[in-house]
């Protein structure tokens, strides 16, 4: 079986939902495609819940997509009916006096009218008496950043985008050898397509589809989330009392009780590589004790708190965190997106913009994001 399209988009995780998205917007047939279905289970976009913040120290270009993204989800959200996928939140990054990120971030907020506030110990403490503040301790709040709820954000874009004339197939899609030109596109179950342009947004899967350009260039790693239980009558892990916070110092950010799940922790920090088709998703009793010793030094009331759920999900990053955004060096009407795993999930929208803006208009490309700069070993510095 034949068919044709302008586009496909190989992968339904976020940044290939809005890519698809931003193409049929612009009048191509595109045909988006997911071995597992949009934002599923096994996904990097497919959990529960992300954050959305501004603050990304000096990386100004991460500021601005973020800033942007946030109205492009908003509209989204106020348009299909279901603002509430977005949870404003607020976002507080935990600080000390050596952390210079959060400082150069003050100065790219305000140069980019972002509203946010730094917050001193003094007055962090009777804020958010819940969370233990050592001594040189200070915070920069985001009061208008907060939460996404992932997995059903994606499937709106989905949505979305199938009432804009796009089309969505469940079907896996083969893998390329190094002489493959890429006329024709070749599914497991027996499908062949013809398109003028492919779009790669595989995620942990993109260094298996495309092993000659990323095999060994993109890490999938195993991460942890924990939902601890909340004292009885304690109204001070709610959203309304807590904010999503993040400390990078320690490598752990969370969020408040939404939705009566309980308070979200996860690690920052990669884990063991892994195999997103095989990987078992049961939490260790490991990372568990782990969390639980994080939580006795920040967030000290729950530390003892019952587990009443986890995830286990994956990351998939490029060797230093920038995303890959570009042109396949051979193939000229191939393109591949990915890298984004750990703060990827904000940028859905001004990322699959910028690549059909690339994609249709030859508009300018970002360095940053360029194949050319893939390393094999990992040295993550954008979070």
């Amino acid at each position: 079986m034949k068919q044709t399209f302008d586009v496909a988009v190989i992968g339904a995780g976020v940044f290939g939902a809005w890519t698809a998205w931003h193409l049929a917007h612009a009048g191509q047939r595109v045909l988006l495609l997911d071995q597992y279905g949009p934002a599923n289970a096994r996904a990097s976009s497919g959990g529960e819940t992300r954050v959305i913040r501004m603050a990304y120290g000096a990386d100004e270009i991460y500021t601005r997509m973020a800033r942007d993204s946030l109205r492009s989800w908003q509209e989204l959200f106020a348009r299909i009916g279901q603002p509430e996928l977005f949870r404003r939140t607020g976002v507080l990054w935990l600080a000390d006096a050596d952390a210079a990120r959060a400082r150069d971030s003050l100065t790219v907020l305000a140069n980019n009218g972002i509203a946010h506030e730094r917050i001193e110990g003094v007055e962090l403490r009777r804020r958010y008496p819940q969370i233990a503040i050592p001594t040189d301790g200070w915070a920069l709040f985001e009061p208008d950043s907060g939460v996404l709820l992932a997995r059903r954000s994606v499937q709106a874009v989905v949505d979305d985008f199938l009432r804009l004339g796009g089309e969505l197939r469940r079907e896996r899609v083969q893998s390329l050898s190094s002489d493959d030109d890429l006329r024709q596109l070749h599914t497991d179950g027996g499908t062949t397509i013809n398109t003028r342009r492919y779009v790669f947004s595989c995620g942990p899967w993109l260094g298996r589809m495309l092993p000659d350009l990323l095999g060994g260039r993109i890490f999938p790693t195993r991460q942890e989330i924990f939902y601890f239980g909340v004292p009885a009558g304690d109204a001070r892990f709610s959203a309304a009392a807590l904010p999503t916070w993040l400390d990078f110092g320690r490598d752990y950010y969370g969020m408040p009780d939404l939705d009566g799940r309980g308070c979200k922790i996860a690690h920052d920090a990669h884990g063991e590589a892994i195999d997103p088709d095989t990987m078992e998703r049961m939490p260790s009793a490991a990372r568990i004790a782990h969390a639980r010793e994080f939580l006795a030094l920040r967030l000290p009331a729950i530390a003892s708190a019952p587990l009443l759920g986890a995830e286990v999900c994956q990351y998939e990053n490029t060797w230093n965190g920038d995303f890959i955004i570009d042109r396949h060096p051979r193939l000229d009407h191939v393109w591949i997106a990915g890298g984004g795993s750990g703060h990827g999930f904000k940028h859905g929208p001004a990322m699959g913009g910028y690549l059909a803006a690339r994609m249709l208009a030859s508009a300018p490309a970002e360095p940053r994001f360029a194949l050319a700069n893939l390393r094999t070993e990992q040295q993550r510095t954008v979070r």
